[in-house]
């Protein structure tokens, strides 16, 4: 697969994955090895664990969308900077839902195998800034 098809492969993924809810989309794009460095410490690093988060952010923000903003690949990888937005009107990860709009930067770089399947993955995104905005934690303009 070229580092196109790779870009395609994620740009799909968020689409039909994180924006449609398409958790099983995971099983036809994701290498059954695959490996996440992001999901965090309560869920495993696996394409279960990925599914899971996937679920419970849907759970707490059913409106979550993704906007591409820039995507860079080359050879086996793809990196991307994302936008993130919802309303928080159920629970998210054990906090009762706010009723409140959140924004998030994320920045994802991802790994593909030579057949274009999705084997591994770093992301950052700014958590601090969401749980400000949805009232969780004081913003420091507010402590």
């Amino acid at each position: 697969m070229t580092a196109e098809d790779n870009a395609a492969t994620f740009r799909r993924w968020f689409e039909e994955g994180w924006n449609r809810g398409n958790v099983d989309l995971a099983d036809e794009l994701y290498s059954p090895d695959y490996v996440t460095h992001s999901v965090g410490p309560d869920l495993p690093p696996t394409l279960e664990g990925l599914k899971m988060f996937l679920r419970a952010f849907r759970e707490g923000m059913p409106d979550l969308h993704f906007t591409v903003e820039a995507v860079v690949a080359e050879g086996d990888r793809v990196a991307c900077r994302m936008t993130a937005r919802g309303t928080h009107t159920g629970t998210l990860f054990g906090i009762p839902a706010t009723g409140k709009q959140g924004r998030a930067g994320v920045m994802v770089i991802a790994r593909f195998d030579s057949a274009g399947k999705w084997v591994e993955d770093w992301g950052v995104w700014d958590q601090l800034g969401l749980l400000q905005q949805l009232g969780v934690i004081p913003s420091p303009a507010a402590a």
